[in-house]
């Protein structure tokens, strides 16, 4: 089932989501929501806060490889960082340049709480933090310089006008 996917000003996605302690039916269930939402979407992650869940939890699709990942913790990273364009299902249609390492590891649980750890780079790597961003409820809008922020707000406000026209 395809869930609704919260916009930038809804205050759930500042809010840092609870660890997840229950790894039963429901968060299952929960996370292949998820990921149809995602791929109906068009996106290449979705954390549970988008969502509407306060829980730690995220999904990313990365060509034909699904990743579920449940209280993700970034337990390294690259000294060597790319600043380049990312977008967020959040805020569609708005892209801002975000500076981040070139690869990660990411330790964590699968959705039946059995301990995982993705070492990644280039895309995933971009994917995976920009998802752990969410769960802790930061935004790229946060993560950009202020002139690029101040733009995207711009384009932000017009399309929402655009849209009530």
């Amino acid at each position: 089932m395809a869930l609704g996917i919260r916009t930038f000003g809804d205050p759930v996605l500042k809010t840092r989501a609870a660890p997840v302690e229950s790894f039963d039916e429901s968060l299952v269930r929960l996370t292949q929501d998820m990921l149809a939402t995602m791929r109906d979407n068009e996106g290449v992650g979705l954390a549970a806060n988008q969502v509407g869940r306060l829980k730690r939890a995220f999904v990313a699709a990365i060509e034909d490889e699904e990743y579920v990942i449940v209280n993700p913790v970034l337990t390294d990273w690259s000294e060597t960082t790319e600043n380049v364009p990312e977008g967020c299902l959040s805020i569609p249609g708005i892209l801002v340049d975000v500076e981040r390492p070139t690869g990660v590891t990411v330790s964590g649980r699968d959705v039946s709480g059995k301990p995982l750890q993705i070492s990644a780079s280039d895309l995933l790597a971009r994917v995976l933090q920009h998802e752990v961003d969410h769960l802790d409820g930061v935004l790229i809008l946060d993560r950009t310089d202020r002139p690029s922020r101040k733009a995207a707000m711009r384009e932000w406000r017009e399309r929402l006008l655009a849209q009530q026209g």
